[in-house]
């Protein structure tokens, strides 16, 4: 079982301290969201001038890049040209660094409210024909438009290529009403990567809570792809860059590992 955590969860930590405590704690991955007080990843001198350096400091501790999480929303007229461009910018980067995993999104907002599913599909057919033949798969997040899972595989299906889906385990199920198995009944095998964490509902938002204290389904999630041959990467994302208020990420990062010890 290949573990990772994002870069969402130790905002304050530099690059050094990320990939040092990913080795020291046993993770095989780490997602890239952010480093410091950068969040653009293309414009980090560790993966532009210093990306040979960076490379062999990866290959040195035995973990990689598992995936750049870009925020290219692609489904929204307003920003219809930025996102494209950053999308390419996104793949340009993981070609050089050998990184097989772009992140995108339908919309900018956790809940689905707005979007446009056939510019949607126009987008992400531009950003996945740039990214044929260089090694790079685009992932389409199962979050705002995408909470609805019938419409990602849709989507993934309609456009075809070097896309898949990367299924946030927590949007679907709290914010679609979908039940895990009808969303893996959804996605299948397009499902190339995974996005975990835990929450319980206070008011009318989530609170989020480290692995196995809320009430998300995610023994079901895990086990279920596990069955059904999953090999990628499950990925922690604790998203304590927008929430300063979350427990430490030295904490969490350990806790997560240790709650999957059940699973492997």
């Amino acid at each position: 079982m290949k573990l990772a955590f994002s870069t969402l969860g130790c905002p304050n930590w530099d690059l050094k301290e990320i990939f040092t405590t990913a080795k020291d704690l046993g993770y095989k991955g780490v997602e890239i969201r952010g480093v410091a007080r950068d969040i653009y990843a293309p414009s980090m001198k560790a993966f532009t001038e210093d990306k040979e350096q960076t490379k062999q400091e990866l290959k040195r501790l035995g973990i990689e890049i598992s995936m750049f999480t870009s925020a290219a929303t692609l489904a929204m007229h307003g920003t219809k040209d930025e996102a494209v461009a950053e999308a390419k910018e996104y793949i340009d980067l993981a070609k050089s660094m050998g990184v097989p995993f772009v992140r995108v999104l339908s919309t900018d907002k956790t809940y689905c409210d707005g979007g446009d599913v056939e510019l949607l599909k126009s987008q992400m057919e531009k950003v996945v024909g740039y990214a044929e033949g260089k090694g790079v798969t685009v992932l389409l997040e199962s979050s705002g438009l995408m909470v609805d899972t019938k419409k990602l595989a849709n989507v993934l299906d309609e456009v075809g290529g070097a896309c898949g889906a990367l299924w946030d385990v927590h949007h679907p199920y709290r914010f679609g009403d979908e039940k895990i198995t009808e969303t893996i009944d959804n996605l299948g095998e397009r499902i190339k990567y995974v996005h975990l964490k835990d929450s319980v509902i206070s008011g009318c938002a989530p609170q989020y809570k480290m692995m196995g204290s809320g009430d998300i389904p995610l023994d079901t999630a895990i086990l279920t792809l596990l069955k059904n041959g999953y090999d990628g990467f499950f990925t922690l994302e604790w998203v304590k860059r927008w929430n300063k208020d979350l427990e430490e990420p030295g904490i969490v990062f350990a806790q997560y590992v240790n709650y999957m010890k059940k699973f492997a």
